[in-house]
């Protein structure tokens, strides 16, 4: 795999016109109606975006209904990718959790968590969002190079799944 483009500008600030440009590092591939990204937060491995492809678009209902579809097909696509690539790097493997929120960033996106059996007790059973916040801004957890077969597996179960 080839380095991503080093981005001009910052990135965060411009997810999608970055990753149109083809300056957002995170981006694992370009599929029918976004962009598959691997997290910026790794607490949980293998966490991935679906953002979709016009930063204009904030809502799924704003979406005509073809393209509609094809968001949430998308999401399915990288959803299942994440399951299988997670599944080969971890035993402990559960599950996949889909979500389209949109409380923060007000451009169309959808997050793809998944679940483990390590998980503390406390919080295996609840939803990712009640995690602590440490867990978001720890450098630890940051998206880094040790990350790298990860992204590749997530990446290329995404070129096997059909479009």
């Amino acid at each position: 795999m080839t380095e991503p483009h080093t981005p001009t500008t910052d990135w965060r600030g411009d997810r999608i016109g970055s990753a149109l440009r083809g300056e957002n590092p995170t981006v694992l591939r370009r599929l029918d109606a976004g962009f598959a990204v691997i997290g910026d937060v790794q607490f949980l491995p293998g966490y991935s975006v679906l953002l979709g492809d016009d930063p204009a678009i904030g809502r799924l209902s704003q979406l005509p209904r073809r393209r509609r579809l094809a968001f949430l097909s998308d999401m399915d696509r990288l959803g299942e990718a994440v399951e299988r690539a997670c599944k080969r790097f971890d035993p402990a493997f559960r599950r996949v959790n889909l979500e389209i929120l949109g409380n923060t960033d007000a451009f169309l996106h959808a997050h793809v968590w998944p679940r483990f059996d390590w998980e503390p007790a406390d919080r295996v059973h609840l939803p990712v969002w009640l995690y602590p916040r440490d867990h978001w801004a720890d450098e630890r957890h940051a998206l880094g190079p040790r990350h790298l077969a990860l992204r590749e597996a997530i990446g290329e179960e995404l070129d096997a799944l059909p479009a």
